[in-house]
């Protein structure tokens, strides 16, 4: 999956954050996505195939753990890199997210410098 855009599926509830995000990667040549919801992602995922999805947990309808749980029983969203990026920053949400599949697990605030130095980590080491 070599193509030159990169994409990637921030999902959020909180429209500054988005915005802030999608101006930011828009802005590092990637095709953004957007979802406010856990639900919204998860329809969102049944036409398109990101590299990265960026995804909060405390969010409506669908959390942020049950929108990871149902992207990594899809087989064609396994390579798919997924970030956790919210407020929640106990030991065991930590926990909690990596092992149910994240591969980056980030806490609000964030630096969106780094932020965009760990998605684009993600997705060159991604293992071929």
């Amino acid at each position: 999956m070599n193509t030159k855009a990169r994409k990637i599926l921030i999902v959020d509830d909180e429209p500054n954050i988005v915005m802030s995000l999608e101006y930011t990667f828009k802005k590092n040549n990637f095709e953004v996505f957007i979802a406010r919801d856990g639900q919204e992602a998860l329809d969102i995922l049944k036409s398109e195939v990101p590299n990265v999805i960026i995804l909060e947990i405390m969010m409506p309808h669908v959390d942020g753990y049950a929108t990871l749980e149902q992207i990594r029983k899809e087989k064609r969203l396994s390579q798919c890199k997924v970030i956790f990026l919210t407020a929640k920053n106990k030991e065991s949400d930590i926990q909690k997210g990596l092992l149910l599949g994240a591969d980056a697990y980030v806490t609000k605030p964030f630096s969106l410098k780094k932020l965009v130095e760990q998605v684009n980590e993600l997705i060159e080491n991604k293992s071929i």
